[in-house]
């Protein structure tokens, strides 16, 4: 069974069910106790008084001998003290009567076939036995506030430590180098054990957070040499005048590969370092300068398509961003358009701080569209080119700049990707 309460409230709550257990065992006991002593006590001492009526000498003197709050009664009595009959069906014994609207405690003696009932009014006791029981409840309900009381304490004395816990991890970025240890903190308990494994659980994710920092940055790093040699000797054959019109285009489409991928090795590469003074020292630019660069390279490909591109320029801010980073971000949204458009047009439009990329492909199934930003996810699993890493490369990047970037539907079909920066002046 699961429990929708804190800890904490599990604490006060169970340290109040044991104390309304304990203390409503010890009431119950009280009132057992009571009717206890009223049935041994009581029928013990009406009884002795029974029996010293019956050892007089004299039937006349009977009137005289009950004490004030009794009565006396038995079989053949004259005036007051003749039997009722409602007490004519009593056993002998010890009971408790009923007349009219007083209670009585009464004790019956059978002597030669003559009944002898001798009452005594129980008022008094039952006011005493009130006033105890409104004791008891009194006693309940302060026992039992008390233990929500006490159970508040220690529940906030215990969870102390895990509250403190908790804050830390919250407000301190642990993946970090620097970041002190939390175990030294805690005493050598649950929490402290709690502590330990939060530790070691960290230093393997910073372990492995550095692995792939430096797997990114050294193959990013790599991958500039044999880069700027299929650069260069692109360069070098388009020079060569014997090379004919297709083997041109060719080599063109190659050299477009290759500045497309350097500019990918270095946004993988930047966010290796994940630093941000090398962000501050990169290449800045505004939205305008990067959306005119890019429509410059993917005009011909869009068009060459046969899709119309729409540009609408706005009026965007006079801010400063990452170039590297935003350059990443809208040619993947417009690599991404292209991909998955057959028919109509892809729109480009940029706002004061932002810009909106809009096409009218094939769309994204309702049932992948909050998935889009993972890796390895892709809108229609039936096109083999690609492998889902475009959208999540951009997520990425938006995360580090701060950067918001949403996904919706065009109608009666397409994508819309609207990219909002934060404006960061230069």
């Amino acid at each position: 069974m699961e429990f929708k309460q804190s800890l904490a409230q599990r604490i006060i709550i169970a340290f109040a069910l044991m104390s309304a257990l304990v203390a409503g065992a010890f009431a119950m006991g009280i009132v057992a106790t009571v009717h206890l002593v009223e049935e041994k006590l009581i029928s013990a001492g009406l009884g002795g008084d029974l029996q010293r009526l019956l050892l007089m000498d004299s039937m006349e003197d009977w009137r005289h001998r009950p004490e004030p709050d009794q009565l006396f009664y038995f079989s053949g009595g004259r005036g007051d003290f003749e039997l009722p009959k409602d007490l004519r069906h009593l056993e002998p014994g010890f009971h408790e009567v009923f007349r009219e609207s007083l209670s009585y405690h009464a004790m019956v003696e059978v002597i030669d076939g003559r009944r002898y009932v001798l009452l005594q009014d129980q008022s008094d006791f039952e006011e005493r036995e009130r006033v105890l029981f409104a004791v008891v409840l009194v006693g309940f309900v302060l026992s039992l506030a008390l233990a929500v009381f006490l159970g508040w304490v220690l529940a906030r004395k215990v969870m102390a430590p895990v509250v403190r816990l908790a804050r830390q991890v919250r407000h301190r970025d642990q993946l970090l180098g620097l970041a002190p240890p939390l175990a030294p903190d805690y005493a050598a308990d649950e929490v402290g054990e709690l502590a330990v494994a939060f530790d070691a659980t960290l230093g393997r994710l910073r372990q492995a957070l550095s692995r792939e920092q430096l797997f990114t940055s050294d193959v990013s790093h790599e991958l500039r040499t044999p880069l700027m040699v299929l650069a260069s000797s692109c360069e070098l054959l388009l020079e060569n005048p014997a090379i004919d019109e297709r083997g041109r285009r060719q080599v063109e489409r190659i050299a477009r590969a290759c500045e497309e991928m350097r500019e990918l090795v270095q946004t993988f590469l930047m966010l290796a370092r994940a630093k941000h003074d090398d962000a501050a020292a990169s290449p800045q630019g505004s939205l305008t300068q990067v959306a005119e660069d890019l429509l410059g390279i993917w005009r011909e490909p869009i068009e060459k398509k046969g899709l119309e591109l729409i540009y609408r320029p706005g009026n965007p801010l006079d801010t400063r961003y990452n170039t590297t980073f935003l350059h990443a971000v809208m040619g993947n949204l417009l690599r991404n358009a292209l991909h998955y458009t057959e028919h109509g047009f892809i729109r480009l439009t940029l706002e004061p701080s932002g810009f909106v990329v809009e096409d009218t492909g094939v769309g994204i199934p309702e049932e992948k569209r909050e998935a889009m930003f993972e890796p390895f996810v892709r809108g229609s699993e039936n096109r083999g080119e690609g492998l889902g890493l475009g959208l999540s490369l951009v997520q990425r990047i938006c995360e580090s700049q701060g950067w918001n970037v949403s996904l919706s539907t065009m109608e009666p079909n397409g994508c819309r990707f609207h990219v909002e920066l934060s404006q960061v002046k230069s």
